[in-house]
């Protein structure tokens, strides 16, 4: 798939003000800090489309970005240790949870994990959520180029067998970076793959 428009629409704080449509919606959700915006800016051939931050918890609205005027890219706020009241943080949760269950035109979640850690507790049950819900998602390892590329592997390989553990199938990964741009192709064209899917 080819980028050829990207366009910020709107901020939302909640499902009920998120834009009236039916196209398609790919969602991005990970711990904060995963690098989410930043994959998202690569995926997109934009430098600063999704905002950047070195502060977890940048991104705290349902953010909608119409991509190519056929789907839209959803940045969602992050979960986790930003450093945010409890709160803030349930209401965060909270309207993750809303968004993902109910949003009738979501077509698929991408639930990133940073490929340098240990499996998380956050992130594994934020998977087992969505695989509960039946919720369509695949595992995106983001920062791959943080370190070897043993080292990537040998890291997933531990997430995906910890998985194991509580699943039938274990669900689809991907291993990107948005330094190098490792996993570009291979995200837009499982986004291809669902459009044609959808429209079939």
């Amino acid at each position: 798939m080819q980028i050829k428009e990207s366009v910020f629409v709107k901020s939302s704080p909640g499902i009920a003000d998120c834009p009236t449509t039916n196209l398609p919606e790919f969602a991005f959700i990970g711990r904060s800090n995963v690098g989410k915006s930043s994959l998202i800016n690569m995926l997109l051939g934009r430098k600063k489309l999704a905002s950047v931050s070195t502060r977890p918890g940048k991104t705290q609205l349902i953010n909608h970005f119409k991509i190519n005027n056929s789907w839209y890219l959803v940045d969602l706020p992050g979960y986790g240790w930003a450093k945010v009241s409890k709160e803030k943080k349930a209401n965060w949760d909270k309207m993750i949870r809303i968004y993902l269950s109910k949003r009738e035109n979501l077509a698929c979640v991408f639930s990133l994990v940073d490929s340098r850690i240990e499996p998380n507790k956050n992130d594994l049950e934020f998977i087992d959520w969505m695989g509960k819900n039946k919720i369509p998602f695949v595992i995106v390892f983001t920062k791959s180029d943080k370190q070897s590329k043993n080292k990537t592997q040998s890291n997933i390989a531990t997430f995906l067998k910890v998985l194991k553990s509580s699943w039938e199938e274990i669900p689809q990964a991907l291993v990107t970076s948005a330094v190098d741009s490792t996993g570009r192709k291979e995200v837009l064209d499982f986004i291809g793959n669902v459009l044609r899917d959808l429209e079939n």
